[in-house]
């Protein structure tokens, strides 16, 4: 009864469209809905965390007061395994690889429970203290509800795509409050055009997400720092060595993330998984508690210049010696990298951006007090601008985003006066970590099952495209072992095709017969008893493996072959052809579709 009254009302809501908006004023409308809803979410993701935070939070300095906490994540990634396999009975996805793959593989569509499922385990991961980040659960969800705004209003895929990436924006500028690198990371992480069509619906989403940020946390920040000291030309070089240095971290980082998630998929039992994983945790937590949760806490004090209180009131004591603690924090990046990657192959709801800033800071700062202690320069840098720097190279590197990472920084030190160290080191940092790095962590699942969509408009078109809708089976099968009088029989005069497929008696592919190929003998009666189909069969110029070829290598088997159709199977067995005709029709027809 429920669902009856809200299709009318949507059925309403449509018709009302039609008469008075149009198609700009409708997407600008739906960016500012969306925007609101991923503020919201971000609100509730942020709030439920603090709760479950809160739940064992003891106001202390003392370590062993603290060190009750140590196995609260083995607990948090249990109660995340009940709750995916006893309740929603289903895998919930990394966050941003699973709305790049809705985006591809679903026509920009969600299952119904990632409407909720991050929204509950995220900060039962984080709140228990997983080692992640609450950004890519929020993005998910802010996607998901997007779609469902998708389907009631019967909307296309160009603009699902786009709601998609409002969603995105409006999550990112809610958690940071950051609107214009918001719109920057929704258009890098998922290769959306921009145009003034897309911008404005993307800027209206960023400033509604915000607003809702505001009205609930006021002036609060997740980072918090001022400028103090400008860029100096004479700081240049040293900005780049940190572009090459946070390059090299990015890189460990990935490969480690890989690597980790690899190990991982050997236990059958995801049970296991979250024990084992939890147990790692407790270890790395023994040696520093500090990578507990999302960690900004830390990164503050960072930016703050506390790096001595930044290891106090843990397992170590308060360090004096400026060499210790550089050697400290450089253990404690290269543990939060373990943790955050253990922490989501173990079955962990959450998101590597929070451990990618968490990284940064510390490669940023640890780079800073070098410099200042080996004296290089006549003065003292500003070791808060080489924290802040080197989160941005970090971003640039792991997650392939420098755009983003320029711009997050830049609007969360509230000015641009840092603009020429970023794009220095964001940049080389790019450069060197994709020639070691093709994918980010986010695409590299994607990039290798041929998923993913891309800034390349005729590669994003291929991606989208579905084999199974350019396969044509009208077409006479012919037997090996048949004659040609059954070829003419059961072939020729029933079949409006030239070409016909040979299989066995397993129906296993053996090869093809051209109609021009048997012209000149099925008038000859005479051979339709003395000549098999074995004899006249020959070898397709190519062959489509249903469960291996993706598009983009279709068409460049049909431009290696120059042939107008090719033969499609499954485990060897005929399934039918695919058409250069028709392969070229479905590809116009979804660059339509696709472009909003």
């Amino acid at each position: 009864m429920e669902t009856s009254k809200l299709q009318r009302f949507f059925f309403k809501l449509n018709r009302f469209r039609e008469k008075h908006l149009n198609r700009q004023q409708y997407l600008v409308i739906l960016g500012g809905l969306v925007g609101l809803a991923s503020g919201t979410v971000a609100v509730l993701m942020k709030n439920l965390t603090y709760f479950v935070q809160s739940l064992f939070f003891i106001e202390s300095s003392s370590y062993y007061d603290h060190m009750y906490k140590i196995g609260l994540p083995i607990i948090g990634l249990v109660l995340v395994y009940v709750f995916k396999t006893r309740l929603i009975k289903s895998e919930i996805g990394q966050g941003i690889s699973t709305t790049l793959y809705a985006i591809s593989k679903r026509k920009g569509l969600f299952k119904y429970f990632q409407t909720y499922a991050s929204l509950v385990a995220a900060p039962i991961t984080v709140g228990f203290g997983g080692s992640a980040g609450l950004e890519a659960p929020t993005v998910v969800t802010s996607a998901s509800l997007s779609t469902r705004f998708s389907r009631y209003l019967k909307l296309n895929q160009a603009t699902k795509t786009l709601l998609i990436g409002c969603a995105a924006a409006g999550a990112m500028s809610s958690l940071f409050k950051a609107p214009i690198a918001a719109i920057i990371f929704a258009i890098e992480i998922f290769s959306l055009d921009l145009t003034l069509v897309s911008m404005i619906p993307l800027l209206v989403a960023s400033v509604s997400a915000i607003l809702t940020s505001y009205f609930f946390f006021g002036n609060d920040y997740l980072l918090q720092t001022q400028i103090t000291d400008s860029f100096s030309f004479s700081d240049m070089p040293l900005y780049g060595i940190l572009g090459i240095f946070t390059a090299f971290i990015s890189i460990m980082f990935s490969r480690i993330y890989i690597s980790i998630f690899s190990r991982f998929k050997r236990f059958s039992s995801k049970l296991n998984r979250a024990l084992i994983g939890g147990g790692c945790l407790l270890i790395l937590m023994l040696l520093t508690p500090q990578i507990y949760g999302e960690g900004y806490a830390l990164i503050n004090e960072l930016l703050a210049g506390k790096h001595f209180t930044a290891t106090e009131n843990y397992a170590f004591n308060q360090f004096e010696n400026i060499w210790t603690v550089i050697v400290f924090l450089m253990l404690l990046l290269f543990l939060k990298i373990l943790a955050s990657s253990i922490t989501i192959a173990a079955g962990g709801v959450g998101g590597i951006f929070a451990p990618v800033l968490f990284i940064g800071s510390i490669a940023g700062h640890c780079f800073g007090m070098i410099i200042n202690q080996l004296k290089i320069l006549n003065h003292d840098i500003a070791l808060s601008n080489y924290t802040l720097v080197g989160m941005a190279g970090l971003m640039a590197g792991v997650m392939h985003a420098p755009l983003t990472a320029i711009f997050l920084i830049a609007e969360l030190t509230s000015g641009y006066s840092l603009f020429i160290p970023l794009m220095i080191t964001a940049a080389i940092s790019y450069m060197i970590t994709q020639r070691f790095q093709k994918h980010s962590v986010y695409h590299l699942e994607l990039a290798q099952r041929g998923d993913l969509v891309t800034h390349n408009k005729d590669q994003a078109v291929l991606t989208l495209m579905e084999i199974e809708q350019v396969i044509e089976t009208n077409f006479c099968i012919l037997n090996e072992s048949m004659t040609l009088g059954e070829v003419v029989k059961e072939g020729v005069i029933k079949s409006s095709r030239n070409i016909f497929p040979v299989v066995d008696h397993q129906q296993q592919f053996k090869g093809i017969i051209l109609l021009d190929h048997i012209r000149t003998i099925m008038f000859d009666q005479d051979m339709y008893n003395k000549v098999k189909v074995y004899d006249l069969m020959q070898s397709a110029p190519d062959v489509i493996d249903l469960s291996s070829c993706k598009m983009s290598l279709i068409m460049q088997k049909f431009q290696q072959t120059e042939a107008w159709n090719l033969p499609v199977v499954k485990e060897g067995k005929y399934v039918g052809f695919i058409s250069k005709s028709k392969l070229l029709t479905a590809y116009r027809q979804k660059l339509i579709e696709v472009t909003v």
